[in-house]
């Protein structure tokens, strides 16, 4: 159960922001660009995919959306109990993934109900979804960052052969 000095473990984060930043609310990223790029067909496409994932992000929000954050909260607030008050590793390695990831959640549930509300299309939406991914991939970094700080810290106290 030694995470941080696991190779998996660090090949499953950079795995777990790489896809979360290519996939924005859904959507694969590179629509975006081919919709900038050649407009037209691509544009309507990005629209149609990002309109379905918007719409089916806020159909779960509006009807289990109290559940899920109770839920979460509770799941999130045993992995850091366990973790930082039991010194459990692989709670602590769970919940320095998931706790970011439960912020880029929320925050795709605000950009769609921006969206929605707002009815972007065309250049708007597109500068809106761009601006989602900068988000989401600062988040991952600095997400990252404090993972592999606190790992190195773990393995140091921890030593070679887990003593």
């Amino acid at each position: 159960m030694r995470s941080f000095s696991n190779l998996w473990y660090w090949l499953g984060l950079a795995a777990v922001w790489s896809t979360r930043s290519h996939w924005v609310l859904g959507v694969p990223f590179d629509m975006v660009a081919r919709a900038q790029r050649y407009g037209g067909q691509s544009e309507t496409d990005l629209e149609d995919m990002v309109r379905i994932n918007v719409n089916r992000l806020l159909f779960i929000a509006d009807v289990s959306g109290l559940w899920l954050i109770a839920i979460g909260c509770m799941a999130l607030s045993v992995l850091a109990v366990l973790g930082f008050w039991y010194t459990v590793e692989f709670a602590q390695a769970l919940f320095l993934i998931l706790f970011p990831l439960s912020i880029v959640g929320l925050l795709s549930i605000f950009t769609a109900r921006a969206i929605a509300a707002q009815g972007m299309h065309g250049e708007t939406l597109r500068r809106r979804i761009v601006a989602h991914r900068r988000v989401t991939q600062v988040i991952g970094m600095i997400s990252i960052f404090v993972t592999a700080m606190w790992g190195m810290y773990v393995n140091l106290d921890v030593g070679p052969y887990g003593i």
